[in-house]
């Protein structure tokens, strides 16, 4: 059953998760700060002695030796790799690789051209890649902005001396056993072990993400630390850097500083990344061409040296057939399209894109993982029903609720309601406003150790009598009211099913007593009449429904990982109508995923859709299953706690607010917390994937095409089928008129399911279509042979390459234009360019340029009957390019 208490924030929001925190270093050796569940928790007496230090802190002495031991009380600094560091990582990527050998090759064989214009791609990829990264690139000032500058320490000057001096010293002096006092306004300046406190409660939402103060005590004041919450942030003896001090006091002892802190070890986890679905995409595709490339020469070659005598030029030739396999302008489109989309959404929805290839893995996700708190819920709870002790709807208990919040933050000056008190006076806006009011008296304010509060009130002008309103957990409440076993039994029944219903169980009780003169003491809170119960749920974040539903109208499940108690999610879940147990799998809880290894863990996530009781460990595991069982998964989170998700997943997220380290290690930012802004993120990627997959198939399929086209002609024809120099002006032209495709301004419909490069379908269609092209080259070569009898049989090879040139840019042009899909009319960039290619190849072979490149024009019989050619060729494109989206592609264009 969920905990309940008037005043426990713990009761009111997820209970947070962490990572392993590291304790202190040697010499002291490890701090047992915090247990698994299994084990007693150690006494502060014990840590202390761990640390070979006391309540009065440490002597000067010791502290100055320690600091030399374990080095200052500051976080590691982040490393920014050079510019010719990041340049040279660039050329780890297969693709880039194969283009820098292909360019010494061509250097070897002293085809400078090729060369040149391979360096220059090399070159304008890596910049690309190197102007990416720098732009992502995050410094951690606003992570160092949340360590203080100083801290208020107990220390001793000498062995003999027995009380302490306090005094103020930097926090990089801190070491593990200073002991601090903590007060309202302080920063955090270390993880430390509470030894004393006194109304303590501390904003973790650097850490967490948790807007409201979190109470925190040491261990002898917490009983429920009986049932360890999933983390260590949700430890209330343990502070951590970073957080701050909303109100109270409290003593301290540091356990672990520097780069052993929580707030370091998230920093870390923000530097580690693995491979996402782009990169895996990229890196598939990449080792297809690498395949073909390295295949064509030896293929050329042999050929030549069987069925034909084309001398030294035949080396340099199937180079040139070789690097025309390659998509040459791939870096270039595919980061101007994702910078044009990265840039769309920061103008329109307000949402930061900082790793381009990330926009790809959004339009590729098919399940995204999101927390409850303030993603499908908001950050508050809400009253759901008011009931007397037999589960009747009354009124009356959430009047007597209310009166006890408003009292209890009137009287013992408490600086705001928590999230339960609030929710009630939200319920009840004015409890004290009724004709015959009560009037407060004092109030006893809640503890960790009666975990209730007590609000004294009397009626104006009603003598003789004052109540007691008393409200807590429910076992609480009960043990003080005068009941027998079977009503006990009774009301521990309706709060056990009003628990498992995934709600909050206040209870409420009241008692009436003679006015005295001395102070009322938690010794009064006895004999009381039992009034009811209150019962709260979480608010659904009002774009939460149609935001879900929207994403699963696009192919998106959405997976819940939360930290939460199982049946509070799963009741959030139901309320969004949504089933969290689509398969057979069942609600997950950490303590079973534990149990599962890998391989079962990754069989289970696909027939889960809530996961609760989760700490960090859990959370990244269930990406990584995910991931495992063959799906794109998305996280979205905002603290310290998910950053080992956010790095697992393909695509992490999180919100503007989120904390410094989680925005570091996001790749996406969103401006609200708001799963709408996913919905719009993820449309424009898929547009922007449209764009990349639509340039890859027209570039390599037409590539493959004439690859194969001039393997044939090797075997017919006593010459070099193409000179290097048309090789290259072609490619030149041919990219220059893909990279339209970055730009082109046709109004894309969003794909109604993801969307990624898929090498295997690209291989496919690669491969059909570029026979569909070898096919419409070698229908030229009988146009020519048929008009031209000379340009094949060698005594004019320059008519044959003017013919060849001419149909390669006309194909190309039309492959451009039915390939790019839609209807309509072409226009914009795209059909510029296919319009620009086929005038260059026509008119190129009668131009000065054309002798230069050692071309010539056809008779102009030759001309009709190409175009004769190109049109059957354009419908058969047609025709192929509609039925294989047909089949393959859903429809898509």
């Amino acid at each position: 059953m969920p905990e309940a208490g008037g005043r426990a924030p713990e009761s009111a929001g997820p209970a947070p998760e962490a990572v392993p925190v590291p304790v202190a270093p040697d010499p002291v050796g490890p701090v047992p700060v915090a247990d698994d569940g299994a084990l007693p928790l150690p006494t502060p007496l014990q840590v202390l002695r761990s640390l070979e230090s006391g309540p009065k802190g440490l002597t000067e002495e010791r502290a100055e030796e320690r600091l030399a031991a374990v080095g200052p009380n500051t976080l590691p600094a982040r490393r920014t790799p050079s510019l010719p560091r990041r340049m040279a990582r660039g050329l780890r990527d297969p693709f880039t690789s194969v283009l820098l050998c292909l360019g010494l090759v061509s250097a070897a064989v002293t085809s400078w051209g090729t060369a040149l214009v391979i360096l220059a791609l090399v070159t304008v990829s890596c910049a690309v890649r190197t102007a990416g990264e720098h732009r992502a690139d995050r410094s951690s000032a606003a992570l160092r902005a949340l360590v203080a500058d100083t801290a208020t320490v107990l220390r001793r000057t000498a062995e003999g001396r027995r009380e302490p001096r306090v005094r103020e010293v930097p926090v990089d002096e801190l070491v593990p056993g200073d002991v601090i006092r903590l007060g309202p306004g302080d920063l955090v300046p270390a993880d430390v072990l509470l030894l004393r406190a006194s109304g303590l409660r501390v904003h973790q939402a650097p850490l967490t993400g948790e807007s409201a103060p979190v109470a925190k005590h040491p261990p002898e004041d917490a009983p429920s630390l009986a049932e360890p919450g999933p983390g260590l942030f949700d430890r209330p003896h343990l502070c951590f850097q970073g957080s701050g001090v909303a109100s109270g006091s409290g003593t301290a002892v540091v356990v672990a500083t520097g780069a052993d802190t929580q707030l370091a070890a998230g920093q870390a986890a923000a530097r580690e990344r693995g491979i996402g679905a782009f990169d895996r995409s990229v890196y598939g595709i990449s080792w297809i061409l690498i395949r073909f490339m390295l295949l064509t020469p030896p293929l050329v070659l042999m050929a030549d040296a069987a069925f034909g005598e084309h001398g030294g030029g035949t080396l340099p030739f199937a180079v040139a057939v070789a690097v025309s396999l390659t998509p040459e302008m791939l870096p270039v489109v595919v980061t101007t399209v994702l910078a044009r989309g990265g840039v769309a959404l920061a103008r329109e929805c307000r949402v930061i894109v900082r790793r381009l290839p990330a926009l790809h893995d959004l339009a590729a996700m098919d399940v995204l993982c999101v927390d409850k708190t303030g993603t499908v819920t908001q950050d508050r709870p809400v009253v759901d029903r008011a009931l007397d002790a037999y589960g009747r709807d009354d009124a009356r208990v959430l009047r007597w609720a209310a009166l006890n919040a408003a009292w209890t933050l009137q009287l013992a000056e408490l600086p705001a309601p928590d999230a339960l008190d609030e929710a009630l006076l939200d319920a009840d806006a004015d409890p004290c406003g009724e004709d015959e009011a009560y009037e407060g008296v004092t109030a006893l304010p809640f503890d960790h150790a009666r975990r209730l509060s007590t609000a004294v009130l009397r009626r104006p002008g009603v003598l003789g009598a004052h109540t007691l309103v008393v409200k807590g957990a429910v076992e609480n409440v009960l043990e003080r009211c005068a009941l027998d076993e079977d009503a006990r039994a009774r009301v521990r029944a309706l709060a056990a099913r009003q628990a498992a219903d995934g709600l909050r169980v206040l209870a409420v009780a009241t008692a009436t007593r003679t006015p005295r003169a001395r102070d009322w003491t938690p010794a009064d809170e006895r004999g009381l009449a039992l009034t009811g119960l209150v019962t709260f749920r979480d608010a659904l974040a009002s774009t939460a429904p149609d935001a879900l539903h929207a994403l699963r109208d696009r192919g998106i499940a959405v997976r819940l990982v939360t930290g939460d108690h199982p049946e509070t999610a799963a009741r959030a879940w139901h309320e969004l109508g949504l089933d969290p147990r689509p398969g057979s799998g069942g609600l997950l809880t950490g303590e079973r995923i534990d149990a599962l290894s890998d391989e079962e863990l990754a069989g289970a996530v696909t027939r889960t859709a809530v996961f609760a009781r989760c700490a960090a460990p859990h959370k990244a595991r269930i990406v990584t299953a995910l991931r495992a069982a063959g799906h794109t998964t998305g996280f979205l989170g905002d603290g310290v706690n998910d950053l080992a998700a956010l790095r697992a997943a393909d695509v992490g997220l999180c919100p503007r607010d989120a904390v410094a380290v989680a925005r570091e290690g996001a790749d996406v930012v969103l401006g609200d917390k708001d799963l709408a802004a996913v919905a719009r993120a993820v449309d424009a990627g898929r547009r922007g994937g449209v764009a990349i997959a639509t340039y890859l198939r027209v570039a390599l399929s037409s590539n493959l095409g004439n690859a194969l086209a001039m393997l044939v002609a090797v075997l017919l024809l006593p010459f070099v089928p193409m000179l290097p120099a048309q090789v290259l002006a072609q490619n030149l032209c041919f990219d220059a008129a893909q990279l339209s495709f970055a730009f082109d301004r046709r109004p894309r419909a969003v794909p109604a399911r993801p969307t990624a490069l898929d090498p295997r379908e690209l291989l496919r269609f690669l491969t059909r279509f570029g026979l569909l092209n070898a096919l419409a080259d070698l229908a030229t070569f009988a146009v020519i042979a048929l008009t031209a009898h000379s340009a094949v049989t060698g005594a004019e090879p320059e008519v044959f390459h003017g013919g060849w040139f001419t149909e390669n840019l006309l194909t190309q042009g039309l492959v451009i234009l039915l390939l790019r899909g839609g209807s309509g009319r072409v226009r914009g960039p795209v059909g510029l360019a296919a319009a620009g290619l086929g005038v260059l190849g026509v008119l190129i072979p009668f131009t000065p340029l054309g002798p230069a490149l050692g071309t010539a024009p056809l008779p102009p019989v030759a001309y009709a009957l190409l175009a004769l050619v190109l049109g059957l060729y354009g419908c058969a494109l047609a025709a192929a390019r509609a039925r294989y989206a047909a089949r393959h592609l859903g429809g898509q264009p």
